[in-house]
C-alpha cells in the first residue's frame, strides 16, 4: 500500500519562502559572488538544476528529488530578487500571476464548466491558451505555434510542434503510415550518405528528418522520446562499463582490445543482463 499522503501545509510554506525570500536579500547585500550575478548568468544555473531534478525524478528518488527542487526553488527566489531590484516583479506577484492563471485554466474547478475526462481538460486548457495568445480584436491570427519555447530542447520541441498540428487536424491517420514515412525517411538517408557529393550539412538534414519522423512515432504512442534516449543512454553506459571491465580483468586497457573482442564481450555482457 502507498504511504498516506501528508496534509498541505500552505501557512508552512509560506512562511518557509518568506524566509528564503528574506535569505536571498541578504545574500544580494553582503556575499560578493551573489551580488555580481545577472539574469543572463543565472540563465544556466537554472537549467542545470531542472536537469538535475529530472534525473532525480527519472531515477525515482523522492528524497533526492526534494533537494533538487529546493535547487530549482531558490534559482526562482534568486531571478525574482533581481525583478524587485530592477522594478519589474518579485516573487510575490509571480506567484499571484500563475495562481490566476491555473484559475482561469480551470473552469471546471473554479467555474461552472463541466469535463468529461481528462481529455476533455487538454482540449479546454489548449482553448483558453489560444484565447489568451489571441486577444478579441487581433487583426492578424498568430502562428499555430505561438507559445513554443524557441530554446526547448529539440526533441521537445519537436512532439509541442507536432502535437499542436495534430491538434488542428495535421497527423497520420494510421501508424502504418508515419512508420511508412520513416522507411522513406532512412531511405534518403542512405541515399545521401552514399552520394558523391554528401556533405556534413545535407547528411545533418537527413538526420533530422529521421529524428522528426521517430519523434511523431513517439508522440502517437504517448512515449516521451527524451526519457526514452535517457534510458537507452544508461544502459549503454551500463553495458559498456560492464565491458570495459571485463577487459580490464584480463589486464589490458579497453582502447587496446581490437574491435573483434569488444563486441563479442558486449554480447555476452547483453546475454547476462537478460531483456
Amino acid at each position: 500500500m502507498p504511504p498516506e499522503p501528508r496534509s498541505p501545509r500552505p501557512e508552512a510554506a509560506g512562511e518557509a519562502a518568506a524566509a528564503l525570500v528574506r535569505l536571498m536579500a541578504r545574500l544580494r547585500a553582503e556575499c560578493p559572488w551573489d551580488r555580481k550575478q545577472t539574469f543572463a548568468d543565472l540563465s544556466g544555473y537554472l537549467l542545470e538544476e531542472c536537469y538535475e531534478a529530472l534525473d532525480a525524478l527519472a531515477r525515482g528518488n523522492l528524497h533526492e528529488l526534494e533537494g533538487e527542487l529546493g535547487d530549482v526553488l531558490f534559482q526562482i527566489v534568486f531571478l525574482a530578487e533581481l525583478g524587485r531590484e530592477s522594478n519589474a516583479f518579485d516573487l510575490a506577484s509571480v506567484a499571484e500571476r500563475i495562481h490566476a492563471k491555473m484559475v482561469s485554466r480551470h473552469p471546471h474547478v473554479f467555474g461552472e464548466a463541466e469535463v468529461a475526462d481528462a481529455e476533455a481538460v487538454k482540449v479546454q486548457w489548449e482553448k483558453l491558451k489560444e484565447q489568451e495568445r489571441s486577444p478579441a480584436g487581433r487583426e492578424e491570427p498568430l502562428s499555430p505555434f505561438a507559445g513554443v519555447p524557441a530554446a526547448l530542447p529539440a526533441l521537445l520541441k519537436a512532439v509541442r510542434v507536432t502535437s499542436r498540428a495534430a491538434d488542428l487536424g495535421f497527423d497520420w491517420e494510421r501508424d502504418a503510415d508515419v512508420l511508412a514515412k520513416l522507411d522513406e525517411e532512412v531511405a534518403e538517408f542512405k541515399v545521401e550518405l552514399l552520394a558523391e557529393g554528401a556533405t556534413r550539412e545535407s547528411v545533418a538534414r537527413e538526420i533530422g528528418d529521421i529524428l522528426f519522423t521517430v519523434v511523431n512515432v513517439a508522440r502517437r504512442h504517448g512515449v516521451d522520446p527524451e526519457a526514452a534516449l535517457q534510458t537507452t543512454n544508461a544502459k549503454f553506459v551500463r553495458r559498456f562499463e560492464e565491458v570495459s571491465r571485463r577487459v580490464r580483468a584480463s589486464g589490458r586497457d579497453v582502447r587496446d582490445a581490437p574491435l573483434e573482442e569488444l563486441d563479442r564481450t558486449w554480447d555476452e555482457v547483453k546475454r547476462d543482463e537478460g531483456p
